[in-house]
């Protein structure tokens, strides 16, 4: 079985997607990927350790909890795809991807030609550069089969 962590944005169902093509072809892959409800995502601290004055201080209880999942995981996970979408500024997926390559996991990166410069060294550290989810699914196919059918 192939571990793949599904980092990125969580603005459209792009994990879905390549989930869904996996399941059509039956490839053994066991997926994870971060809390991708925003609000939940956002108000775990103060839900599990209590209410905050300051935004700063809400959102680093959030922050601190979300990294204990994304860490073990990333830290699991046999290959990550991580998706840079097209709406927002994805901080937390370039730090998901550094924190990738610092524990030397093979790494798939998506996005579109417009962030080509701006990701180069993120591109730089990835084992491919896809431009949509239909090739990250060829990706973990040739993987786990060695064959491009």
């Amino acid at each position: 079985m192939l571990s793949v962590y599904l980092a990125g944005e969580i603005h459209s169902n792009w994990r879905e997607e390549i989930i869904q093509l996996c399941e059509k072809e039956k490839l053994d892959v066991k997926f994870t990927s971060p809390v991708t409800d925003h609000e939940a995502s956002d108000n775990c601290g103060v839900e599990i350790l209590g209410a905050e004055e300051k935004n700063f201080w809400k959102d680093r209880k959030g922050a601190n909890i979300n990294s204990i999942r994304t860490k073990k995981s990333i830290q699991d996970c046999d290959v990550i795809i991580v998706k840079f979408g097209e709406k927002f500024k994805q901080w937390n997926a370039a730090f998901d991807a550094g924190y990738a390559t610092a524990l030397n996991k093979s790494m798939i990166v998506i996005h579109n030609d417009d962030h080509q410069h701006a990701l180069k060294e993120v591109d730089g550290s990835a084992a491919a550069v896809a431009s949509d989810q239909k090739q990250a699914f060829r990706i973990l196919k040739y993987i786990l089969q060695g064959s491009l059918k």
